[in-house]
């Protein structure tokens, strides 16, 4: 009970793992959401637990606000307590508008933003019996800038930031605070399979001149959740060389 507690969704992997990771070197204790079959519980759990980390897994499709419901519940009753929120799980199923199913409009919008709420929904009575907690949503800088070939996606990423902001002003009184991590070009299982020419040419739009790492991300997301954020709230940061400016 001692132990603060983290809730990341998506955390199984990429990102999200390497998010997990970082709270699990701080000291906390961690509920990590998955989807796929094919998870290495184990596995995870015993990195996790060389990092000083319980860990509570817990299958489910975020589009299911019930089965998110029961994650918060089950989260309660094994640690007692949830102290930050990681929005983190989502998709991408890219294609140019006039060539889009709806179908793949519908799973991004359904899996990114509406997954957000779901959590964000189950979590917010938890957090303001608690009297505090700290709420993360990754968005993109595809949510702020846009980006041809991601209407679905950008959309997603920009509605994060948009409930990000009014969830700030609505919560701040209740010393919840509810910020969003914007990645730029993320080194990740996508990138590492394109050619050469292609990253150089990504890394040609950055002004750092090089992709981030999930590490990267993941100290943004855990500075959002600690005290030395204490005076932030409402904001997007961009974790993107110098992308967007």
């Amino acid at each position: 009970m001692d132990k603060k507690v983290a809730l990341i969704t998506g955390g199984s992997r990429g990102i999200g793992k390497k998010v997990a990771e970082e709270f699990a070197k701080n000291g906390y204790n961690l509920v990590i959401n998955y989807v796929s079959d094919n998870t290495n519980l184990e596995g995870l759990e015993k990195e996790f637990k060389n990092l000083g980390a319980k860990v509570l897994f817990i299958k489910t499709d975020v589009t299911n606000y019930e089965a998110c419901g029961e994650m918060v519940n089950k989260a309660i009753e094994t640690f007692g307590k949830i102290d930050v929120l990681v929005n983190n799980a989502g998709i991408t199923k890219d294609s140019l508008l006039i060539r889009m199913k709806e179908e793949d409009f519908d799973k991004v919008i359904n899996i990114n933003l509406k997954g957000t709420f779901n959590m964000t929904k189950n979590v917010v009575p938890v957090m303001i019996k608690q009297k505090e907690g700290k709420i993360i949503n990754i968005s993109s800088v595809v949510g702020v800038v846009g980006n041809a070939g991601q209407a679905n996606y950008a959309a997603s990423k920009a509605g994060i930031i948009g409930f990000t902001k009014t969830l700030a002003k609505e919560l701040a009184s209740r010393n919840i605070r509810v910020n969003a991590v914007a990645p730029g070009f993320i080194q990740t299982d996508m990138t590492d399979v394109l050619k050469d020419n292609v990253k150089e040419n990504i890394n040609n739009q950055i002004p750092l001149k090089r992709m981030g790492t999930p590490q990267e991300v993941a100290n943004v997301v855990y500075f959002l959740a600690d005290d030395l954020s204490s005076y932030i709230t409402g904001q997007v940061i961009n974790v993107d060389g110098g992308m967007v400016m």
